[in-house]
């Protein structure tokens, strides 16, 4: 089954950011962006603009894709008339390279919203780099932009069940695996066992990576793994986990041919990425 950031669809071209030459390439298109709303068109699609047609704003070099190279333009407001739409909503609805331009694009540009100042010197930062640099002109820091490792993680038992979870925030039927972030000083194999046993209770033994996705939201990557249960007797964290089970293949498939249970959506989602490759097949039934 296809993963949608098995690998990059875009060039990011990191050789051209120290100038601004790329401004003048007469393949740019350019892509309007305010906080995570984008400009789109029907489709739905990213909406890429004619550098002459851009508003005014902080300038991203995204990079180069099929011969076209592709900026963005961070406004305060998306303008109406292009109809912006949230990454949130749209994302499971975009394909290769325009995710991985939009999500370029979005996590750059809330990197640079939530920096103004220097952490060392408490100076206003300007940026530089196209984009991908925060520079302290008063103490010489240089920021560059913060990612956030976090691990996902499927669970199995000795039945090979799968270990699923509701957060309290989600409607009754929504299950998807547990996930959490990475401590200081922890490796990514001890946080999953660490957020499994405080989640659910249970026990974690062998721990394999799978596959990585980026996710803007703040500034994730999400490292998604295969771990094998040495435990099964659930205990529930009522602060994060509203309910958690175990389940067969058919099981899960019989419940979301009911739409009984509800998964996240195919195709964006590591998560359900993670399910149905432990599945061997398509479960239906994705996030709305």
């Amino acid at each position: 089954m296809d993963f949608a950031f098995d690998r990059t669809h875009h060039d990011r071209q990191g050789n051209r950011r120290a100038d601004e030459e790329w401004r003048k390439d007469p393949t740019l298109r350019v892509l309007v962006l305010g906080g995570e709303h984008v400009a789109t068109v029907d489709g739905p699609a990213l909406r890429w603009l004619e550098p002459a047609d851009a508003p005014e704003g902080e300038w991203i070099l995204l990079g180069e894709h099929e011969g076209i190279t592709h900026a963005a333009v961070i406004v305060g407001r998306v303008p109406k008339e292009l109809a912006p739409v949230s990454l949130r909503i749209l994302a499971p609805l975009l394909r290769g390279p325009e995710l991985s331009l939009a999500i370029h694009a979005v996590g750059i540009a809330r990197w640079i919203a939530g920096h103004s100042y220097c952490s060392r010197c408490g100076e206003y930062l300007s940026v530089e780099s196209s984009g991908h640099l925060l520079r302290c002109h008063a103490c010489g820091t240089d920021h560059f932009p913060r990612t956030d490792p976090a691990v996902i993680m499927l669970i199995t038992d000795e039945n090979d069940r799968a270990l699923l979870a509701r957060n309290p925030s989600w409607p009754e039927g929504r299950f998807s695996t547990l996930a959490g972030f990475v401590e200081p000083g922890e490796s990514l194999e001890d946080a999953v066992r660490r957020e499994v046993d405080e989640e659910v209770g249970i026990q974690v033994g062998e721990v394999r990576y799978a596959a990585s996705q980026p996710w803007p939201f703040p500034a994730s990557l999400m490292l998604g793994f295969f771990g094998r249960a040495t435990t099964t007797e659930i205990h529930v964290d009522a602060d994060e986990i509203a309910e958690a089970a175990w389940f067969t293949r058919d099981e899960l498939v019989e419940l979301g041919e009911r739409e009984e249970i509800v998964l996240p959506p195919p195709h964006v989602s590591i998560s359900r990425w993670l399910i149905e490759q432990w599945a061997g097949r398509e479960i239906p039934g994705a996030w709305a």
